[in-house]
């Protein structure tokens, strides 16, 4: 068998290899899922393999079905890649295998969360109060914030929701905008919200939440949480976050802010205006893996009510030595998880490694390539920009659905870019998120060139 130095070596050279492609390799994957499955479909083996042929054979089989998601020519679902401390890290933290749940056995990793949670609020121009808590991303992110809010909301009402459970609890009302994410809606459902308990507020043209109907949608007398967007996940559109606190606020309403990837505008000096009055709300979800460019898997709760936010995530067990608050801090006290990795390490090493400016300096140069990318597209024949490119989203659309269909389906299959196609009030567009740190104007010419070469062979297919 193969020793484990030699096996991490080898392992090492596998991923090195594989970052160092990233900018030739296409973008898209060379096999399909069902050529995959048949790659790997095999019976368990009875006895013992080298760990070293299961590496170089995972390698070889999956390489060919993989995505270049870390590619400068990735523009696919809002997601970044890994800045190279933050890769580093993340190897760093599979190696030291910590459970960071309890400060008690893991007080390295405990109190390195401590930090980067306090560097998250400062550089997202948060409350310094608020209590934070890192999860695997933006989905339970939202999970964990509203199960903070709803416990709240319950306070208030009078019930106590740890002791009498949701059955006969008073009604409690969720105002949402007609273009929230799917995120959003699917953590209202596991946190036992139905259809029924929400008011969908109507958006304009751009995806933003009509705040000046928010007042009208909030009963004093009911229990109600605002759930409102920090970049709109096809146009990168704000809503009014600080009437929707205002609003929300004189209502005796909780404020949920989704900012997946646009509450990291507030990183930048230059863009920071796009979340006044985002530190009024009562609860944030972000993601660190989508612009701040660290591995999968990292998100990152927010509640600027920390005795809510440590109650509605309750635990304790006869096994537990629970920190007392004051000596330190237990991670699993602020999330759902028991088990967890040390996923705040690879944040620390990347808000350590760029500094404050570098960070801006990403969504700065995303948000440009952005700009540059709307405005070469636009000018091909029958190209239309959909949005108003505020931050890092461009959401186009050809002459007709059919021919935006086709070339969003060429450019994947080039393999010199990826983006998806979407919908966008009933007619086809595509979709373009610039997040990746890798990308550069070279990137960027070359994604129009596929566009280009892409339409044209779309309307000579599509010509009677």
């Amino acid at each position: 068998m193969t020793g484990e130095r030699e096996l991490l070596a080898r392992t090492a050279e596998l991923a090195i290899e594989f970052v160092e492609s990233l900018d030739t390799r296409a973008v898209r994957p060379e096999l399909a899922y069902a050529d995959a499955l048949a790659a790997f479909d095999a019976p368990l083996p009875d006895e013992p393999i080298d760990p070293l042929a299961v590496v170089e054979e995972l390698a070889r089989v999956a390489e060919p079905g993989l995505t270049a998601m870390g590619s400068g020519r990735y523009f696919g679902f809002v997601i970044g890649g890994a800045v190279p401390a933050s890769l580093a890290t993340d190897w760093l933290v599979s190696a030291w295998d910590q459970n960071t749940a309890l400060a008690e056995p893991t007080p390295a990793t405990s109190a390195l969360e401590t930090v980067t949670g306090r560097w998250i609020l400062d550089i997202l121009r948060l409350p310094a109060h608020c209590s934070f808590a890192f999860v695997t991303g933006c989905q339970m992110a939202h999970v964990t914030a509203l199960a903070a809010g709803r416990h709240e909301m319950y306070r208030r009402a009078g019930w106590d929701l740890p002791e009498r459970g949701l059955a006969g609890a008073p009604a409690l009302r969720v105002v949402v905008g007609g273009k929230r994410h799917v995120t959003l809606t699917r953590a209202l459902r596991l946190l036992g919200f139905g259809r029924e308990q929400e008011v969908v507020l109507p958006a304009d043209a751009q995806g933003r939440m009509h705040v000046e109907e928010l007042a009208d949608a909030i009963d004093p007398e009911t229990p109600t949480i605002v759930c409102v967007q920090a970049g709109e996940v096809s146009t990168g559109a704000f809503d009014d976050l600080a009437t929707a606190a205002d609003v929300a606020h004189a209502a005796g309403a909780w404020v949920h802010v989704d900012g997946a990837f646009g509450l990291w505008a507030a990183a930048s000096p230059s863009l920071a205006h796009l979340v006044a009055g985002n530190d009024r709300a009562d609860s944030w979800a972000t993601d660190a893996h989508k612009w701040l460019n660290v591995p999968y898997d990292c998100g990152i709760a927010i509640c600027a009510h920390p005795e809510a936010h440590r109650a509605a995530m309750e635990y304790a067990a006869p096994y537990l030595t629970v920190a007392d608050g004051a000596a330190a801090r237990d991670p699993m006290g602020y999330g759902p998880e028991f088990s967890r990795r040390a996923r705040s390490a690879p944040v620390w090493a990347a808000l350590r490694s760029l500094g404050r400016s570098g960070v801006a300096d990403i969504v700065d140069r995303c948000c440009r390539h952005a700009r540059t990318l709307a405005d070469e597209l636009s000018r091909l024949p029958g190209c239309e920009i959909l949005n108003d490119v505020v931050l890092n989203q461009v959401l186009l659309r050809f002459e007709d659905d059919e021919t935006t269909d086709a070339v969003v389906a060429a450019v994947q299959a080039g393999g010199e870019a990826w983006m998806s196609g979407t919908l966008w009030d009933g007619r086809r567009a595509i979709r373009i998120s610039v997040s990746n740190w890798r990308t550069g104007d070279a990137d960027v010419a070359r994604t129009v060139a596929a566009f280009a070469g892409a339409h044209s062979t779309a309307r000579t297919a599509t010509r009677p």
